[in-house]
C-alpha cells in the first residue's frame, strides 16, 4: 500500500504521525511510504533520516495526497487538506467530529474512509489511541495552567505547592479518567491540595486506594461541582464522552462565582469543552479571561512536547497502521471490531451515533456502511 504522512497543518503542531522508526517497519512490510518535506522537523528528524528509513520525500502536500492511498496524520485535516481527499483515500487521525460540523460535512463530501484515533477501542473497553495523548495532556494541563496562577499572568498569585506555613493552592479535577488521573498525579507531586470529582464511585475508590488522604475524592453532582469550583484556584476539566461532545458542566453563572484570578484548564476542548465560555486557543495565545477567571483551552496540549508525544502516539498507532496496510482497509475493518469502532465517515455516510446525535445528522451503522467498500 502507498502510505502518506503530511506535515501537520494546525498552528504550532510539531508532532508527526510517522517517525523514522515507524517508516522503517512499514517499508519492511513491503509498503511505499511518502513523507512531506520537513514533516519531522518538530521532533528533530530530518528528511535524510526518513530517506534512510526508506521513505520517499514529497515536496508538498498536493504531491503527497496524489501519490498515496492511506493518509496518516496527528490532528484533524484543515479545509485545504479536506479538499484534497478523494474517494480512494483512507484517512487515519484524530478527528473529534462532534464539535466540528464543518469538518464532518466536508469529510462526508470527500467520499473518503475516515478512521478516528479517539474512537478505536480495545478488549477492555478502553481507547488505546487516545490514552497516550490523554496522559500527556493531563500532566501538562496542570504544569501549564499552574504558571498562569502567577500575578504576572493575571492569576491569583499563588504557588501550587504553597510554602512553609502557607497553604497549598487548591486544584479541583472534574473527571477521573485518563486525563484526570494524570492531572492528579502531577498536582499531588507538586504539593497541591487536590480534590477529584467523578460520577463513578468505583473510580473514586480506585483513586482513594492509590492516594489515600492526599486526594479528596468526591462524587460529582450539581451541588458538589458548584461547591468545589468556587473553592478552586485551578480547575481541570477532564470529562470525556467517547466520540461525543463534552457536557457543558461549568456554566457562565458558575464561572462568575469562582475566585478572581482562578484558572480553568479545559482539556475537553477538542470535544467542544466542558465550560460554557470555552473556545480553542493555541500555545502562542493559550488563555483568555472571562469574569476574572483565566481560561486555558489549548486544543493540542501534547504538541508542546512533540518528541515525547510523537513517540508515544506511534507506539499506539503503528500496529493499526500496519494492519490497514497489510490487509487493506476493508479486510482490516471487517476483521477487527476495535478498529471498526474508529470508523467515523465511510463513503459519505456518518457512522458514529454520538456524532450524528450531536450534529443532528443521519447515522448509518458502521457494518452497513462497510459493505460499500466490499463492492
Amino acid at each position: 500500500m502507498k502510505i502518506g504522512c503530511p506535515k501537520e497543518s494546525k498552528d504550532q503542531e510539531f508532532r508527526v504521525a510517522l517517525t523514522p522508526k515507524s517508516v522503517k517497519a512499514l517499508v519492511a512490510d513491503g509498503h511505499e511510504v511518502w513523507i512531506e518535506r520537513q514533516a519531522g522537523h518538530g521532533i528533530s528528524c530530518s528528511d535524510e533520516d526518513y530517506e534512510r528509513a526508506g521513505a520517499k520525500i514529497a515536496d508538498n502536500a498536493d504531491e503527497l495526497f496524489a501519490a498515496v492511498e492511506l493518509i496518516v496524520k496527528v490532528k484533524e485535516p484543515n479545509h485545504t487538506e479536506r479538499q484534497r481527499l478523494q474517494r480512494e483515500h483512507t484517512l487515519f487521525t484524530y478527528l473529534h467530529l462532534a464539535s466540528d460540523p464543518e469538518q464532518t460535512k466536508e469529510l462526508m463530501e470527500s467520499d473518503a474512509v475516515c478512521i478516528a484515533y479517539e474512537t478505536v477501542t480495545d478488549e477492555r473497553g478502553g481507547l488505546p489511541l487516545l490514552t497516550p495523548m490523554s496522559e500527556i495532556a493531563g500532566r501538562l494541563s496542570v504544569q501549564e495552567a499552574a504558571a498562569h496562577l502567577g500575578s504576572h499572568h493575571g492569576g491569583r498569585g499563588v504557588l501550587l505547592g504553597g510554602a512553609t506555613g502557607v497553604p497549598a493552592a487548591h486544584v479541583v479535577i472534574v473527571g477521573g479518567g485518563v486525563v484526570g488521573k494524570n492531572a492528579c498525579k502531577i498536582a499531588v507531586g507538586l504539593g497541591a491540595k487536590v480534590t477529584l470529582l467523578d460520577k463513578s464511585e468505583a473510580r473514586l475508590d480506585e483513586l482513594k486506594a492509590q492516594y489515600g488522604e492526599r486526594v479528596d475524592c468526591v462524587v460529582s453532582n450539581g451541588e458538589t461541582l458548584e461547591r468545589y469550583a468556587m473553592e478552586a484556584d485551578l480547575l481541570v476539566g477532564a470529562v470525556l464522552v467517547p466520540g461525543g461532545a463534552a457536557a457543558k458542566l461549568l456554566s457562565a453563572e458558575l464561572v462568575k462565582k469562582m475566585k478572581p484570578g482562578a484558572v480553568i484548564a479545559d482539556v475537553a476542548i477538542d470535544q467542544g469543552g466542558c465550560c460554557e465560555h470555552s473556545r480553542p486557543t493555541t500555545h502562542e495565545n493559550p488563555t483568555f479571561v472571562v469574569d476574572g477567571v483565566i481560561h486555558y483551552c489549548v486544543a493540542n496540549i501534547p504538541g508542546a512536547v512533540p518528541k515525547t508525544a510523537s513517540e508515544a502516539l506511534n507506539n499506539a498507532t503503528l500496529p493499526f497502521v500496519r494492519e490497514i496496510a497489510n490487509k487493506g482497509v476493508y479486510a482490516a475493518l471487517k476483521e477487527n471490531s476495535h478498529l471498526l469502532a474508529g470508523l467515523n465517515v465511510c463513503r459519505g455516510k456518518l457512522t458514529r451515533p454520538e456524532v450524528a446525535e450531536d450534529l443532528k445528522l443521519d447515522y448509518t451503522d458502521a457494518e452497513t456502511a462497510l459493505q460499500e467498500l466490499a463492492s
